[in-house]
């Protein structure tokens, strides 16, 4: 059985983490197979929009720790080299050029956390929780955390939720900005939001997502540099030359 299972429907594509009976709890072979699916999203010219979900009533439990890790005592040069490697297996996620989406359904544990903060859009579920318990078994947060945090909530409420390693609820999530919706059925509306974002133009599409990237990061001079060629470019489109033409009639 796949621990992996990448699914298509028309210009949606959808990843599910596949181990329910761990709560998806990740393991080397699961981070080969979560990589391997993203590369092939990634090479799918068909691809418009991706979501990421859990099967069973977990999204992702977080690491397994020895089956990741090994000998902990090795130097620390060496540990730091295989948690890039870990890394290296979800972060990619990061740089698919079409909209994704997380579809939390229940826990979102420490590097399962990640691979959720990784998507650009979360959907939450009421029985969702996210948790970086980094701080509270004596471990720094890794995979991006901290950043990706700090993107989505700011400094001080990043801190707040580093500091305690205390599970967030879809509500508190919602308030927090670290979700952006919290429905009944977050896969539902998660696949719902795909096809909506695969309609569109793909140009379109990630150009904006790329000015998104570029304004969380810089100022305003040189988002507006990105923003005014890609702009300039989506005037001569097919979708917005006959949105014009309704006016010039």
């Amino acid at each position: 059985m796949s621990l992996v299972d990448l699914t298509a429907d028309g210009g949606v594509r959808t990843i599910t983490l596949n181990a329910p009976e761990r709560l998806n709890a990740l393991d080397r072979p699961l981070l080969d197979e979560l990589r391997d699916a993203v590369r092939q999203v990634a090479d799918d010219a068909d691809a418009r929009a991706l979501v990421v979900t859990g099967a069973g009533r977990g999204f992702c439990a977080g690491a397994d720790l020895d089956g990741l890790f090994g000998d902990r005592t090795r130097p620390t040069g060496v540990l730091r080299q295989v948690l890039l490697d870990v890394y290296a297996s979800f972060l990619p996620l990061r740089d698919l050029r079409i909209p994704t989406i997380s579809a939390v359904h229940g826990p979102a544990v420490g590097a399962g956390l990640n691979i959720a903060l990784a998507c650009d859009v979360i959907v939450a579920g009421p029985e969702a929780t996210f948790a970086p318990t980094f701080t509270a078994i004596g471990l720094h947060p890794g995979g991006g955390c901290t950043w990706m945090l700090t993107q989505r909530i700011g400094a001080a409420n990043a801190a707040a939720v580093l500091y305690a390693g205390d599970r967030v609820d879809a509500s508190t999530a919602l308030r927090l900005g670290l979700a952006q919706e919290l429905v009944d059925d977050p896969q539902a509306r998660a696949a719902e939001l795909a096809a909506l974002y695969a309609s569109r133009n793909p140009r379109l599409m990630a150009d904006v997502k790329e000015s998104v990237r570029v304004a969380s990061t810089s100022d305003l001079a040189t988002t507006l540099d990105v923003e005014s060629w890609a702009q300039a470019s989506s005037l001569a489109s097919e979708e917005f030359s006959a949105f014009a033409e309704r006016f010039t009639r």
